[in-house]
């Protein structure tokens, strides 16, 4: 559905549900943050319904930014936090004009639960929940193969996103994989922002020191990088995250003997980011699909170069100073990784120079326009 530009002729009431918000740390999280403050500086009055820790309280409302934060707890079973969290939505959400999910499953499900009337309901993916939970459970095909072998799940996937009535993704390459295996509501992309810096010039240190940075879940493909590092003595390895997976990892560095060249770090965020990436030699994100990679971009636009999994929802224009490959087993990140370490100065070369930028402020934009338009089909 294409997006005239122009003014926002009507201030709208948006609620933006998300599953994570700081002091949380995610995409979705900074995605929301952001968001809603360039929403709110447009004049735009914006709720924000989160998940989070709570003391004494299933739903408590909080002022602390220019916007309303409503926090859910997450205590029990799912049915319960989804219960919850649709009570919340039917209190802060029933009079809005726009409400924006950003979970398909955490949050679309009390959504739907709501059963709110007024508000246009739209979903934003920027991931696949149930071929995330796949992965999870030993699966390691990528996003597009799984799709291609018909998972069961498809048919409930589908009966959620009929329950939208717009939906955005962050990728063509999400947006082509859903247009080929469900009947889709109206859909369009909004590609996220992608920071600016100052990349520096890189040089490469020896031993060369390897950076990944991201949730330790199991799409990520981390334990198949290890094995490259147990296996080439001159590589040094930083793991910045957290998450399920963590235990796992920490076991299998110390069964590989891995305890002196592979460090496991807790996310870190701002300039501490900014501290990481100057110390590296290159991320290597080898996951078994990325379809948003922000860390990616963050990197690119500090000036570390880039091994990034070809199975990517990057626009061309966003990798340059990046390569994209094959990295889903050991043998392929090792030849990639050799490839990246002999033509390193090239490489960094590409990666020094200025990034393209795409501001927060046109990303809010492109959203206002489209709940305006979705607005404005029933006046």
């Amino acid at each position: 559905m294409p997006i005239v530009s122009g003014d926002i002729r009507d201030m709208r009431s948006i609620v933006l549900a998300t599953g994570i918000y700081p002091p949380d740390i995610g995409g979705p999280a900074t995605y929301v943050r952001a968001l809603a403050s360039e929403l709110t500086r447009m004049g735009h009055e914006v709720t924000v319904v989160t998940y989070g820790e709570m003391q004494n309280a299933k739903c408590k409302m909080q002022n602390e930014e220019r916007w309303r934060t409503v926090k859910v707890g997450r205590s029990g079973g799912p049915l319960l936090r989804w219960w919850r969290y649709s009570r919340a939505l039917r209190k802060y959400a029933a009079d809005a004009d726009v409400v924006e999910a950003f979970s398909s499953v955490s949050v679309g499900a009390p959504l739907i639960l709501a059963r709110l009337r007024k508000p246009k309901k739209v979903l934003r993916l920027g991931g696949d929940f149930f071929w995330e939970r796949y992965t999870d459970h030993g699966g390691t095909k990528s996003l597009r193969a799984w799709y291609a072998s018909h998972p069961i799940l498809q048919w409930l996937m589908g009966r959620i996103l009929k329950a939208f009535d717009f939906i955005v993704f962050s990728s063509a390459f999400q947006e082509g994989i859903y247009e080929d295996h469900y009947e889709l509501p109206g859909h369009r992309v909004i590609e996220n922002a992608v920071p600016g810096g100052a990349p520096t010039l890189h040089v490469a240190h020896r031993p060369l020191r390897l950076l990944f940075f991201g949730r330790f879940v199991a799409f990520k493909n981390i334990p198949e990088l290890l094995k490259v590092v147990s296996r080439h003595q001159d590589v040094r390895l930083t793991l910045v995250g957290e998450g399920p997976q963590r235990c796992l990892i920490e076991r299998l560095v110390e069964r590989l003997g891995l305890q002196l060249r592979v460090m496991i770090v807790s996310p870190v965020d701002g300039e501490e980011i900014r501290s990481i990436f100057s110390t590296h030699d290159l991320l290597i994100l080898p996951s078994l699909t990325e379809i948003s990679p922000n860390t990616a971009l963050e990197a690119r636009s500090a000036g570390l170069p880039v091994l990034l999994t070809e199975e990517t929802g990057l626009s061309e224009e966003f990798t340059s100073g990046m390569k994209l490959t094959d990295l889903s087993t050991a043998d392929l990140i090792a030849t990639a990784l050799k490839e990246a370490e002999d033509r390193y100065g090239a490489f960094a070369a590409e990666a020094s120079a200025e990034p393209p930028k795409r501001e927060w402020r046109t990303v809010a934009q492109e959203h206002a326009e489209l709940f305006e338009q979705l607005c404005e089909k029933d006046q």
